[in-house]
């Protein structure tokens, strides 16, 4: 297993970070309180630049690199979020990048991370996408993983650092779950600071690789991901997310499409924030989990993404 993520790497990643991303808004939520029964709060990480917390892992990994060792630039294989993250981050640092991406990306990620300055490559899926980087890597690309890197997760553990500069009376936290680097990163950064803090973690039917790998106890990789939070689409998560996750995090609910799609609605609806599903997810699993909230508690929802393509939500049902 790779070496543990420290707290000290985390609070690093934010000093490096800092003037390339934005500091996101943490704000009390009176209807999500109410119809939770508790204090409700929003992390709203979607407002991050590219629309999603993965830039903080990108440039960590990126500004922690040797310029000896960025070589002819970025690689990184993504079909979401990460692709435009990483392409993002190599525009600013001066360097090249190439996404492979899967064949069924919806335009909106393909167009917006050819828009950021990358070269965008297709393989037929996510795993065919992954063979495909250590070509790259023999060819002298930097290869960002998605999520199985501790300085990746470092950076995404900056959120974290963020949650209790701003509600140091937290008591719960509620993260959605791809690969595990997220959930893995806050979650260290919290429980180092304040171990009672309780962490969530949620999945979608159809994206469930993490809740699957913990029933089995051990890495279990999805033949292929059907859920619409495709931006959870890992196929698994790596030994080490796993063993975080067992470790760090109270429990994995696991929601249906529908419950997430609902939870979408009320979001914009309610708080005016257009989610993608990855994020609406964390407000469907806090529904589930609403008999361990109280009114004592203090709760913070992560809506870590806001690029939902025009297309799917077009499709939402009309109630």
């Amino acid at each position: 297993m790779a070496e543990r993520l420290t707290l000290t790497e985390i609070q690093n990643a934010r000093q490096r970070i800092a003037p390339c991303v934005r500091r996101t808004l943490l704000t009390a939520s009176v209807a999500l309180s109410e119809r939770l029964r508790s204090n409700v709060y929003v992390k709203l990480e979607l407002f991050q630049k590219t629309g999603s917390f993965k830039v903080r892992g990108a440039f960590n990994k990126a500004l922690s690199l040797p310029p000896e060792d960025r070589g002819r630039g970025l690689v990184a294989v993504s079909g979401g979020n990460h692709a435009q993250a990483v392409a993002y981050a190599a525009r600013n640092l001066g360097l090249k990048s190439v996404i492979l991406m899967p064949a069924s990306t919806p335009r909106n990620y393909v167009d917006a991370t050819k828009g950021y300055g990358a070269e965008v490559k297709f393989a037929a899926d996510v795993c065919a996408a992954f063979a495909e980087v250590a070509e790259y890597e023999r060819q002298g690309w930097a290869y960002l993983h998605p999520f199985d890197d501790p300085m990746v997760m470092a950076g995404q553990g900056t959120i974290g650092l963020e949650i209790l500069d701003d509600v140091p009376q937290v008591t719960d936290i509620v993260i959605s779950i791809g690969g595990g680097g997220l959930i893995g990163g806050v979650a260290t950064a919290v429980r180092a600071l304040k171990p009672s803090v309780r962490v969530w973690g949620v999945e979608t039917e159809g994206a469930d690789c993490m809740s699957k790998s913990l029933a089995a106890g051990k890495v279990v990789t999805l033949p292929a991901i059907t859920s619409i939070a495709r931006t959870l689409g890992a196929p698994a998560p790596s030994e080490q997310t796993l063993a975080m996750t067992r470790e760090l995090v109270e429990s994995v609910t696991v929601v249906s499409d529908e419950e997430t799609l609902a939870a979408l609605r009320f979001l914009l609806e309610r708080l005016k924030v257009l989610t993608e599903p990855a994020a609406s997810c964390t407000l469907a699993a806090a529904d589930r989990l609403r008999d361990q909230f109280s009114k004592e508690r203090h709760v913070v929802l992560l809506l870590c993404g806001g690029n939902m393509p025009v297309e799917d939500l077009a499709r939402l049902p009309v109630s």
